[in-house]
């Protein structure tokens, strides 16, 4: 694969409210009461920050050095998000404003076990960004397949839809990464997301709902895509090509504050290891150490490191320099 100069990052952008409880919800949730439940939780206080699956991996990748581009909605109230990805030298020229709706919002509340009971207002998200924008694109800067990387994260399902269609025409190396709008997706919609991808991305939770909601096996989705990633949260990840199967282990930490983002994080490391022709192993461990700096800050775009510290924890983590250009 060619070197990667364009980064196409379509998914959501929202502002997420983070609460931390600190207790455990096992611990008031009772299964066999769930048909009345009835559940309050007195919560550590309230954080506001910028979110977003698309927001949260152009963020990191802008701290990697490269200037990606959004493709996705917000709403009326996005002023004060929009100066934030200008200032991280993100191009937000391809974002819709939806005049009449808000930006879409999220309401996470963490345990003490990482466990995670969110409330999601979508807004601006239930309207699509356009694909003749991507269309319109593609002939004022052309962005030959060759040159270009894309991914497609949880997002407006039609956008999922159109953007896994024009980068198929387009010959486009993508990343589909459906994650938790997969049970939400027609069916068709997953089937040509996975078959028009050069690569799938997914927890193991996530990939066992697509195997079971495909009725494809592991081998099977691997004649359709080239390369297969699952990640297993502090296990780390495991990452399959037609022909071998690379264990990547996490970065070992003294302290998680926040698991909210890793995922997203661990995404920009991939797409800019994919980018700079990186080999498979390699490109396992820096998404995992760029995931790592995600969990040592409360909020998704909180965290910030250079390529200095990259090099430093991976070579601790792996005991192995890091090569990128």
């Amino acid at each position: 694969m060619k070197k990667k100069n364009n980064i196409l990052v379509s998914g959501s952008l929202v502002y997420d409210r983070i609460m931390d409880f600190p207790g455990y919800f096992k611990d008031y949730i009772m299964p066999e009461k769930a048909h009345i439940l009835n559940v309050s939780f007195a919560v550590n206080g309230l954080t506001e920050s910028f979110g977003g699956t698309a927001g949260n991996i152009a963020y990191n990748l802008s701290l990697l050095g490269l200037r990606p581009v959004i493709l996705a909605t917000a709403g009326r109230d996005f002023g004060i998000y929009k100066k934030w990805l200008a200032k991280n030298r993100i191009d937000i020229s391809r974002i819709k404003i939806i005049k009449n709706k808000n930006t879409a919002s999220c309401y996470i509340t963490t345990d003490k076990a990482d466990n995670q009971i969110t409330a999601f207002n979508p807004g601006a998200l239930e309207s699509i960004s356009s694909v003749n924008n991507i269309s319109r694109f593609y002939r004022s800067a052309p962005l030959r397949s060759r040159m270009t990387l894309a991914i497609i994260s949880p997002g407006n399902n039609k956008d999922m839809e159109n953007y896994a269609r024009v980068y198929k025409k387009n010959k486009i190396f993508y990343i589909y990464d459906p994650g938790q709008q997969i049970t939400s997706l027609k069916k068709s919609s997953l089937l040509a997301g996975i078959a028009g991808a050069s690569a799938l991305v997914g927890n193991d939770y996530e990939f066992d709902l697509i195997k079971k909601i495909t009725g494809w096996t592991a081998k099977k989705i691997l004649d359709k895509v080239s390369i297969l990633i699952i990640t297993k949260g502090k296990k780390g990840a495991e990452i399959y090509d037609k022909n071998k199967i690379f264990k990547i282990p996490a970065v070992k930490l003294k302290k998680i504050v926040d698991p909210t983002g890793a995922g997203d994080a661990f995404r920009a490391g991939l797409i800019a290891g994919l980018a700079n022709n990186m080999g498979l192993k390699e490109i396992g461990r820096l998404a995992n150490t760029v995931a790592s700096y995600a969990v040592e800050k409360r909020g998704t775009q909180a965290h910030r490191f250079g390529w200095k510290d990259v090099r430093r924890r991976y070579r601790e983590s792996y005991g192995e320099k890091l090569f990128y250009k």
